[in-house]
């Protein structure tokens, strides 16, 4: 049984001891077919063997014997249980790993601390794609090269990829999340891989990422043959050339290949050179693993090493016998800085004598410990013990005291001529030992003690002391003195001889081994230096596991720790501890490491004219910005809805707005919760993975949550075709003076100026996700799903700029309302400086929207309208002050006009200038002309004289027009109500106020 557990544990004997200990209380209680016969077959000869000592273990060997035949069967039968058992520990274990990851229910926990790395989530047995893609997000150059991919043809799955991992690495570089989601780019790998579900291999994965990368690169470049690809970024960066020789027949035959990853056997190495060795050398292998003795000849060198060079570690073999794959756990050690010039094709004929010479010590070493190991065990045996000790036990025991009688007849003799030990607490039936010396064992080994206690016990023995004098050890019967002298001289003499042979053996291994070492130290092969930079690690067994990495973040000088979700600063004994091997279940898979000579490779980024380090969200391009910023505006809203809902329900125990709220809850329960289904990831994910949940509760979620979404989508879709049929016709009606339909909705503004759908679309969205909004159940609903809606649409499916513009044009049109409006109910009260302060901003504004087209500002002339009355009764009113002659009077004058009415004019003029315009303007210049002819005090004739340039030469002097004060808060904003009563205001000549 115990090596039924020890091969389903793959040999971890503490998992074959809590195996054995959790199944079989299971087997006795309830036997299945096979397994409980085992059980039960290995319980009856326990208890047989308790009776009788003969009769009893000839019947327990005959049940043996008849049982023999379904043996293996059950074994086998065994074998899959324990192993089902082992992969539902291991699942059970990563589930309980994902629920201690962090995932906290407040989003408060979620905050990403400073610029700290951020974490991966687990959507579903993905810690594969998160232990690589963190790898190759903390090498700087492979981040540049995705944020600054230029997007190509969006119809390749390889591309869309790429535009999802663009999203991915924007938000680890600016989120204010401690994890992104990374749902939307596993799911378009998981179409590539055999299935949809099951654990991925890491090799497996990377191989695909770099195709896909390498093709989405290829694309972007317009490559379509083959010598465009050595201009790929992903093929310089990631593969190199090796050269493999083949001697046959005496002569040399060498091709070039390419490779990415380079594949190493674990089995028979010890460290990471050696494996490489084996790998280069092919022959080496077949001499040492094969009964022929001669070498095949094949080599490899490498002829251009990768800037990134990645070592692919085969940890998993097939057990032929078990029919299923098993996990390696052989201890490999790897360096932090390893040197390829020994592998390099320039180097041969460098490289040719030194591996002979190696080859020869190594030869030499293996004698040597082949020779030492025969010291060490000794024997023809199956047990075998160490030579020297051997003589040692031998000299004991030549040299110990002989006795002439057999060793039963002489330790009765001591017993009963031994004294009683008076330290010793003698039991009462023990005095009675000497005279039941010839009794039956029933009279000898019977104790007198409580009922209760267990009997036989062999009491008087175990309180009696060995006499003092009597031998320890066994003895020759008889030895002669010439004997003793002989013997002990030809042992002390071997063992001394047998010591100082394993001595020189040892001295003679050292030096090999130093030599051995030194071998490839010398400086002609310290050229080319290679950093570890990252290595991934998978614990657990073949069939079942969890992966995270190790990675070197070079801007902080530290190694990281990066489990999912999880990203905690480590250190390098940690790193050996869990990756080296053979300790545990945890071993490196894959070893990734960076040209050292190259600094360009881990290199931030910095700002051309500046020069200083890029960090953040400077990092990233314009359109990847806006993404991260949006984001982060939602994590924010989540957060503000969090603190809200905590304030609303102070007595009750906080659920989470975006994901306590079970996705099975009926919308009515979640619209009296008053939380927020919203998942907390960039792109949402409606359930979990299958294999976190038993079937039973995954199928009931799964359908619960189906329906969940297919109503709330049914309620966003019947919303938005009505809200936007509403908006529609709403904008097919007329103009008039009093009413204008493109104040009540921004849409009704898109429609009459005919936006992109994409802007309208989204822009209806965003009304729908207002949390504002949601004010029932439907709403909630609605909101919950278009938030969902809006957090699928990606920076390559709209044009962000042209999104802003947009809104930025009916944010400038309400403006301009609200400076006319403004300006117009400031005419009616009589203050036209303000009013035409006000219709100056309103007009210049307005002609900036009217460029652009005619629908999108107001109608020019009726600002021109007002703007000239203004004019008029400001010109009438200073040249009334002027003429009363009173010196206030006159200075208020000229400051109305050279405050407020010259610069008015001069912008008007500049400007392209209605006829209107212009004979409002000269007919203001004839009234101050007029006073030319006038007769009037010196003063007032000499403040004309300095006064009538400027009005009739707008060339001179400097335009400045005072802003309009920001508009009120009491100002009423319906800006619809307010255009009607100020319509009817002038129209009526009375002055109405919007209530």
């Amino acid at each position: 049984m115990l090596t039924a557990a020890l091969k389903a544990s793959q040999g971890d004997l503490s998992q074959a001891i809590a195996l054995l200990t959790a199944q079989v209380p299971e087997e006795e209680a309830e036997p299945v077919a096979g397994d409980g016969r085992a059980w039960s077959s290995q319980r009856r000869i326990v208890e047989i063997s308790l009776d009788g000592p003969k009769d009893d273990l000839q019947t327990a060997i005959e049940l043996s014997l008849q049982e023999s035949q379904n043996a293996q069967e059950e074994e086998r039968e065994l074998n899959r249980a324990l192993e089902a058992s082992v992969e539902e520990s291991a699942a059970n274990a990563k589930r309980k790993r994902c629920e201690a990851s962090g995932e906290s229910a407040n989003p408060a926990d979620w905050i990403r601390q400073d610029d700290w790395p951020v974490g991966v989530r687990n959507v579903g047995n993905t810690c594969w794609f998160s232990a690589v893609i963190q790898s190759l997000f903390h090498l700087p150059v492979f981040r540049r090269l995705v944020l600054n991919y230029i997007l190509s043809e969006r119809d390749k799955r390889n591309v869309a990829f790429m535009q999802e991992l663009r999203c991915l690495f924007a938000l680890m570089v600016g989120s204010k999340r401690r994890f992104v989601d990374p749902s939307a780019a596993v799911e378009l790998l998981k179409d590539a891989f055999r299935t949809s579900e099951a654990q991925q291999d890491v090799s497996e994965f990377t191989h695909k990422l770099l195709d896909w990368l390498e093709d989405a690169f290829q694309l972007a470049a317009h490559g379509s043959n083959p010598e465009d690809k050595q201009e790929n970024p992903m093929v310089q960066l990631f593969y190199g050339t090796f050269v493999a020789e083949r001697t046959i027949e005496g002569s040399t035959v060498s091709n070039i290949e390419q490779f990415g990853q380079y594949p190493l056997q674990v089995n028979g190495f010890n460290n990471l050179d050696e494996c490489l060795e084996g790998a280069m050398v092919e022959g080496e292998i077949e001499s040492l693993h094969s009964d022929q003795t001669f070498p095949c000849g094949r080599q490899r060198w490498f002829s251009k090493l990768p800037p990134v060079l990645t070592f692919e570690l085969s940890r998993f073999e097939f057990n032929q016998s078990l029919g299923r794959p098993e996990k390696i756990h052989k201890k490999l050690e790897f360096p932090q800085v390893m040197y390829m010039d020994r592998y390099l094709h320039k180097n041969i004929e460098q490289m040719q004598g030194r591996r002979e010479e190696v080859k020869k010590l190594k030869n030499q070493l293996m004698a040597l410990h082949q020779k030492l190991e025969s010291y060490k065990s000794y024997g023809s045996g199956p047990t075998k013990y160490p030579l020297a000790d051997m003589l040692e036990y031998v000299l004991e025991f030549a040299t110990t005291t002989p006795t002439s009688t057999s060793p039963v007849k002489d330790v009765r003799h001591q017993l009963q001529t031994s004294p009683a030990d008076p330290s010793s607490h003698r039991d009462p039936s023990s005095d009675n030992l000497s005279g039941q010396e010839d009794a039956g064992p029933s009279e000898s080994l019977t104790y007198q003690g409580p009922a209760s206690q267990r009997s036989p016990v062999h009491k008087p023995f175990t309180q009696c002391r060995p006499v003092m004098d009597a031998p320890q050890h066994p003895s020759p019967h008889s030895i002669s003195e010439e004997e003793l002298l002989c013997v002990k001289s030809c042992l002390q003499r071997w063992r001394i001889e047998v010591e100082n042979s394993i001595n020189e053996l040892k001295s003679s291994i050292e030096g090999i081994s130093q030599s051995l070492g030194g071998m490839y130290s010398d400086g002609s092969l310290c050229q080319a230096p290679y950093r570890l930079h990252a290595v991934l690690v998978h614990e657990g067994q073949a069939s079942a596991g969890h992966y995270w990495a190790y990675v070197y973040d070079h801007s902080r000088q530290c190694w990281l720790k990066c489990n999912d979700v999880s990203v905690t600063e480590s250190s390098w004994e940690e790193l050996v501890r869990d990756s080296y091997g053979g300790m545990t279940n945890a071993s490196a898979y894959c070893l990734m490491y960076i040209d050292d000579s190259l600094p360009h490779l881990v290199a931030e980024d910095t700002d051309v004219e500046t020069g200083q380090v890029l960090q953040g969200m400077d990092a990233l391009p314009p359109i990847l910005r806006r993404y991260v910023q949006e984001d982060n505006r939602w994590f924010k809203q989540e957060l503000q809805e969090w603190e809200e809902q905590l304030c609303r329900r102070p007595q009750e125990e906080p659920t989470l707005p975006s994901q306590c709220v079970t996705q099975e809850r009926p919308l009515e329960q979640v619209a009296q919760a008053g939380g927020d289904e919203e998942e907390p990831q960039a792109e949402p994910q409606p359930q979990a993975s299958p294999q976190e949940e038993a079937p039973a509760e995954t199928n009931r979620r799964q359908q619960g949550s189906s329906s969940s979404l297919s109503f709330r989508c049914y309620l966003l879709c019947q919303a938005f075709h009505e809200e936007y049929s509403r908006l529609y016709q709403l904008s097919q009606e007329e103009t008039t003076p009093q009413s204008d339909p493109r104040l009540q909705h921004v849409l009704v503004y898109f429609f009459q100026n005919r936006a992109p759908n994409r802007v309208v679309e989204r822009t209806l969205l965003e009304q729908f996700a207002d949390r504002n909004l949601s004010y029932d159940e439907r709403s909630i609903g609605i909101m919950k799903e278009a938030r969902a809606k809006l957090r699928l649409i990606k920076p390559e499916d709209m044009d962000m700029e042209e999104y802003m513009k947009w809104h930025e044009d009916y944010n400038l049109f309400r403006k301009v309302f609200v400076y006319l409006l403004t300006g117009l109910e400031q005419y009616q009260n009589g203050k036209y400086v303000d009013a035409l302060n006000y219709l100056v901003y309103a007009f210049q504004n307005n002609r900036e929207l009217l460029m652009e087209g005619d629908r999108k500002g107001v109608e020019q002339q009726f600002i021109a309208l007002y703007r000239r009355k203004c004019l008029t009764e400001l010109n009438e009113n200073a040249a009334k002050l002027f003429a009363s002659g009173d010196e206030s009077n006159v200075a208020a004058g000229l400051s109305i006009m050279n405050n407020t009415v010259i610069p008015c004019m001069h912008l008007m003029i500049r400007d392209s200038v209605s006829q209107e315009d212009l004979d409002v303007i000269e007919a203001m210049r004839s009234r101050w002309c007029s006073y030319l002819e006038q007769d009037m005090e010196g003063v007032l004739q000499e403040k004309l004289s300095e006064f009538l340039p400027r009005l009739l030469d707008c060339s001179v002097g400097r335009i400045e027009i005072t802003e309009p004060p920001k508009v009120r808060p009491g100002v009423p904003h319906d800006l619809g109500s307010r255009l009607a009563a100020v319509m009817e205001s002038i129209h009526d000549t009375s002055i109405v106020t919007v209530k």
